[in-house]
């Protein structure tokens, strides 16, 4: 990701400012835990594909950056609720907020987020950003709700996972790329060219993070987390759909009934590796990410074209 922090580092370290200015509070513990939140930044991956974005369509500007502290202040509160979903211990090797405020204060946490979200778009009146942003939203309880669901009964079809990964994953970070071309694009056609370019990186984004948890060489040893959580990854769907109907039922019983014992676990990566499910999933991944990079491919080639190939490739190939 050289290039492209290269290319905003200014604009990055002025986003920060704007981040922090963002979610500033009178009430003490919630300035706390805010402080906490700006501190243990992630790669902030999100406000560059927003900088980024912007910067392709022209110069970026003070609605460049409330898009970049929209996206990010959303997204984190997301993140915040769905470690009390998931009981999370740890974020970003940092302890979760809920595990060092509880449930309640977290949960509160993230309504705060949201709330500081609505009013930076309202009090600016950036109508459009806040529509492509809750919209965004939407689709991702939506993404999640029929995860959950669909986990009940382990009967996945890859055209569902599609859809749950683009609602839950990509919707995001095609909300973060349109947003972000909406401060600088007058042409609206572009702003949506670049909505389906972050869609088609977020895809790639999540089918890259499904890899982790069956392990390769570039990340160690698998997790089996996934398997533990009773989640339908496409290497295991893949897996399901082109294996006998004896081990079909196997797996599904062991993903069920037997998702902490970890011989039982191996046996379930060891089928996916064995079926072709990492090879497929792989395939698919490259797909989408060179689908990404058609569209990308169809803006002129500059520096800022090449920072955000950058960042397509970074997501794909990353280790972590």
């Amino acid at each position: 990701m050289e290039l492209a922090a290269k290319i905003i580092f200014e604009e990055l370290k002025e986003f920060e400012r704007h981040f922090k200015q963002a979610v500033k509070s009178n009430v003490s513990l919630l300035d706390k835990i805010m402080q906490f939140i700006v501190k243990r930044k992630g790669k902030q991956l999100r406000p560059m594909f927003v900088l980024l974005s912007a910067k392709l369509g022209g110069q970026i500007n003070e609605k460049s950056y409330r898009a970049a502290s929209l996206v990010e202040l959303l997204h984190t509160a997301t993140l915040v609720h769905d470690d009390v979903v998931d009981e999370s211990l740890e974020r970003r090797g940092f302890f979760s907020i809920n595990t060092l405020w509880k449930n309640k204060i977290a949960v509160l946490v993230g309504d705060y987020l949201l709330s500081k979200g609505l009013l930076l778009s309202l009090d600016n009146g950036d109508f459009q950003m806040l529509q492509i942003l809750s919209n965004a939203i939407k689709l991702m309880s939506e993404g999640e709700l029929l995860q959950l669901e669909k986990a009940r009964n382990l009967n996945l079809k890859e055209d569902v996972y599609f859809e749950i990964i683009k609602n839950k994953t990509a919707s995001l970070l095609a909300s973060s790329c349109a947003a972000g071309a909406s401060t600088t694009f007058t042409d609206e056609a572009e702003v949506e060219k670049m909505r389906t370019f972050g869609e088609k990186v977020g895809i790639a984004f999540q089918i890259k993070d499904d890899l982790f948890d069956y392990g390769n060489e570039d990340v160690g040893k698998p997790t089996g987390n996934d398997i533990k959580e009773k989640k339908l990854t496409l290497p295991l769907i893949y897996t399901l759909n082109n294996t006998s109907s004896l081990t079909r039922r196997k797996l599904i019983y062991i993903v069920k009934n037997e998702n902490t014992n970890k011989e039982k676990v191996k046996f379930v990566i060891n089928e996916v590796q064995k079926t072709g499910g990492i090879e497929y999933a792989k395939q698919k991944m490259f797909h989408y990410r060179d689908e990404a990079l058609a569209v990308l491919y169809t803006f002129p080639d500059t520096e800022v074209r090449k920072g955000l190939e950058e960042l397509v490739r970074y997501t794909t190939d990353r280790n972590y």
